[in-house]
Formats: C-alpha cells, structure tokens, sequence
C-alpha cells in the first residue's frame, strides 16, 4: 500500500480502519507530520496486554474517538500521544 495525500475521504477512512485492525494486534512504526511540521517516527500498539491499566472512574464519560487523528500507546516513551491520520507517510510492521 503507497500512501499518498491525493486519496479520498473513503481511502483515508479505509487506512484508518486498516491501521487501527493491525495496531490491535501487533506493534508498528508510523511515520508522520506533527502539527509543528517535524516529522517523528514512533513506535506504537494498540494491543491489549501492552497497554496499561486504566482506572475507570464512576461517572465518568465515556472519551469521544476521533474520526481524523488515532490514539495510540508509544512504546518508547510509555505513554498515549495521538497523530492524525493523513499526516501519516509510511507505516512498518514485522511479521515473526
């Protein structure tokens, strides 16, 4: 897959749906344009036994999930950052 800034809405949201089915289940370097025009390569999962623990509060509000950017778990730094989604210019799994 060659991702390129000139697909549509419907391709993105395809990605988008893609990235976040092989995040569950496995750890991947996304590459991506930060808001400040840097790029930054970040190693991250959605898997469920590599995330921590999260203490849900009673009451609480359930997080709204964002339709343009993808909350993900950095392996590096040990904590949630989020990148948006057609920022995203190359993405890099192992498969063992």
């Amino acid at each position: 897959m060659s991702i390129t800034e000139d697909w549509t809405d419907v391709e993105w949201d395809n990605f988008s749906i893609w990235l976040k089915a092989m995040l569950t289940s496995s750890e991947g370097v996304v590459t991506f344009i930060k808001s400040d025009g840097t790029e930054r390569v970040m190693k991250c999962t959605l898997v469920a036994n590599q995330l921590p623990k999260v203490e849900i509060k009673e009451g609480a509000k359930p997080r709204k999930e964002s339709t343009t950017s993808m909350r993900v778990f950095d392996l590096e730094k040990n904590e949630w950052r989020s990148f948006t989604i057609k920022k995203v210019k190359q993405v890099n799994f192992t498969i063992e």
